[in-house]
């Protein structure tokens, strides 16, 4: 039974290395099905395709920094923002911006990945090529990019369930790249859920660790290519941000793993179908979100209309709608972007405006903190 769900490479130095589809069918099902059921309702969400392109933007810029930043890379999100959002001026950029500047390019050519020809048979150049991206121009004594390591390397640490060192020299590494292809392509793998052969990709890619550097920036673009080859949107590119989040689980789920003695992969293909989930509904919160803000703004627009609302109070919660946030009192004349409507107002009139807008059910106040009411409408958080 074992040899239908695992295939047993024997290498040159490290001996015997496994490829396996081994997983808990019973734990894993119910969470494909919820991810299904999650996609299908994201899917079904009505959204402006300038708000959908925005959004991609948003996710791909968070990515980024998310994929980068679990390997080390020290620039901080706004930062990686600002590197990503403009054109590439800096020829001779230092390490950290230029690793921003290669996953951009990295992306962009994950975003232009035609659907209708999509890359149901992953291939070496796929590979290759990302690796060679997002690795060129960084130097880095045992790495060329998009050609594999011949050298050793050792992975993880003691606070993530050890030290690992991958396969050692360039033989073995090719050859098992050869056999992980064939595998990954087969038709057994190839019947898998997408979200299982991703995530199976992502993992046997940092198994096998083929490159001096850019491994796990390779490995999880790789398995953000299946997946949107799939047919899924948003979520690929979302999964690095998740990792980053869960990093110290991300190492421990990857050790986990490849201890386990039965070569079942239940734990790391867990965790990816867990990222997937918390990816769609972060997704569909920003989606609602949207859709509520534009009912939200018919609505401000009726209440002025009907002269229930100053203009100014109208002002002051179209800002808050675009710019969510909760705020007290004094904060209308101290936040820069409140002050602008408050700075030749009374703080009698501003408490004025407050309890209107209370009244009115459009702001809730608690313990002197107010916020924008969403379920004026009617909709629920």
């Amino acid at each position: 039974m074992d040899n239908d769900f695992v295939k047993k490479v024997i290498t040159f130095k490290p001996g015997k290395f496994v490829f396996s589809y081994k997983y808990d069918v019973g734990k894993l099902a119910p969470m494909i099905v919820e991810a299904k059921i999650l996609y299908q309702t994201v899917k079904d969400l009505p959204i402006l395709p300038s708000l959908a392109a925005g959004l991609e933007e948003e996710i791909i810029r968070r990515s980024i920094f998310s994929t980068a930043a679990i390997e080390g890379n020290p620039l901080p999100e706004e930062s990686v923002a600002g590197i990503v959002s403009q054109p590439a001026e800096n020829t001779n950029p230092e390490r950290a911006e230029k690793e921003i500047q290669n996953l951009k390019v990295a992306y962009e050519l994950l975003m232009e990945a035609d659907l209708k020809d999509p890359v149901t048979a992953l291939d070496e150049n796929h590979i290759r090529q990302i690796h060679s991206i997002i690795t060129n121009g960084l130097a880095h004594e045992h790495n060329t990019p998009g050609l594999y390591r011949n050298h050793m390397v050792k992975v993880g640490d003691a606070d993530h369930g050890g030290v690992y060192t991958p396969p050692k020299c360039l033989a073995d590494i090719e050859t098992l790249m050869r056999e992980f292809l064939g595998w990954i392509n087969s038709d057994n793998i190839m019947s898998l859920n997408p979200i299982l052969r991703a995530g199976l990709a992502h993992y046997y890619l940092g198994l096998i660790h083929p490159f001096g550097d850019g491994n796990g920036r390779t490995a999880r673009l790789i398995e953000a290519l299946l997946m949107k080859s799939s047919g899924i949107r948003y979520v690929p590119i979302m999964l690095s941000n998740f990792y980053y989040t869960n990093i110290d689980e991300y190492f421990r789920v990857f050790s986990i793993t490849r201890r386990d003695k039965e070569h079942m992969v239940t734990p790391f293909l867990e965790f990816v179908v867990k990222g997937v989930i918390a990816s769609l509904y972060t997704i569909k919160d920003k989606i609602v979100y949207f859709i509520r803000q534009l009912a939200l703004r018919d609505y401000y627009a009726f209440l002025l209309k009907g002269k229930k609302l100053s203009g100014r109070q109208h002002d002051l919660l179209t800002l808050l709608l675009e710019n969510r946030r909760s705020f007290r009192l004094t904060d209308l004349f101290t936040v820069s972007m409140l002050r602008v409507l408050y700075k030749s107002v009374s703080e009698r009139t501003a408490r004025r405006d407050l309890k209107t807008l209370c009244d009115l059910g459009v702001l809730t106040c608690k313990k002197d903190i107010y916020d924008l009411n969403l379920q004026v409408l009617g909709y629920s958080n």
